[in-house]
């Protein structure tokens, strides 16, 4: 598939390993840095939806998505990998959970701009998660860059894979292409964000490193089932 990412805020928190590893499934491993695991909020909106080689569909190939992530290896290949994934598309949904066995729900979603901020609200309607929303306002405040191997928004934006599991627990990896992330340090306000209640995670008070990307063009291959 090809799809292009658009105004985009990474909003990482460090977590403690342990209250994140009994939530990887085996043989996934959670990867930490230097003894430190992050669990990442990305809200986002996509565009150009298609396989490759195929037109864009008018009303199925744009709206807003919302993921909660963390990072993992297998057999040290790092990728990520997605605690939900909220989307706007309730095509996108049922697609994606059928295809990547991504753990997708419905939401109202909302991303407009108002001078120089982004506003960005979401409150998820799948049945059995009420009161999963975020309501944040953001902005890039410096320049774009690229992220230097080593550096820890390296580690957490340069990951060119994700994993999944399917009903049976079985493993599967997606491939992603793009090119390198074009970075810029962000500030943000968060008026409401219950997106780990449901993992019984409870972020730290400090304020989430935060790092905006205006634009991401994807190319992402269709999973395949792991030998484990």
């Amino acid at each position: 598939m090809k799809q292009v990412w658009h105004d985009l805020l990474f909003a990482h928190w460090p977590v403690n390993p342990e209250s994140l590893r009994l939530l990887i499934p085996p043989p996934l491993e959670l990867q930490t840095l230097h003894s430190q695991a992050w669990i990442g909020i990305v809200p986002f909106r996509m565009s150009g939806i298609r396989l490759r080689g195929t037109p864009a569909v008018p009303g199925l190939s744009a709206f807003p998505e919302l993921n909660v992530r963390t990072y993992v290896t297998f057999q040290g290949k790092p990728g990520v990998w997605f605690f939900s994934l909220d989307a706007a598309s309730r095509a996108a949904v049922i697609t994606a959970r059928a295809w990547f066995h991504l753990p997708y729900f419905l939401a109202k979603m909302k991303l407009v701009s108002m001078e120089s901020y982004l506003l960005y609200t979401s409150d998820r309607v799948a049945s059995g998660s009420p009161g999963i929303q975020l309501q944040t306002a953001y902005r890039p405040t410096r320049e774009s860059y690229i992220a230097q191997p080593g550096s820890l928004e390296h580690w957490l934006t340069e990951r060119y894979c994700l994993y999944a599991a399917d009903s049976s627990g079985r493993i599967y990896r997606g491939e992603i292409h793009h090119a390198p992330w074009q970075l810029q340090h962000a500030e943000a306000s968060f008026q409401m964000n219950t997106m780990t209640a449901r993992l019984g995670i409870a972020l730290p008070a400090i304020p989430p490193l935060l790092h905006f990307a205006r634009f991401q063009d994807v190319r992402a291959w269709a999973p395949r089932l792991l030998e484990t």
